[in-house]
């Protein structure tokens, strides 16, 4: 079963694709990347960071852990 999922925000670009009964390097990856703003110091160009989905699994237990949503605290 394939499954392609993707999400867009001002600044960034979210994307996973999985394939269940694919075993090769490659078929199941997390992106992020940065979309350009030319008017902001935040991004010019566009980077982007590949994953496989056990690593992004393991960056999201971390951020679980150590970003608390109940805190109102300002970064």
């Amino acid at each position: 079963m394939t499954y392609n999922k993707s999400k867009t925000t001002k600044r960034f670009s979210f994307g996973i694709n999985r394939n269940n009964t694919a075993k090769q390097a490659g078929s199941n990856i997390v992106t992020i990347a940065t979309l350009p703003q030319g008017d902001s110091h935040y991004a010019i160009g566009q980077t982007s960071l590949t994953m496989t989905v056990r690593e992004a699994k393991a960056l999201q237990s971390f951020l679980n852990s150590y970003l608390d949503v109940s805190e109102d605290t300002a970064v």
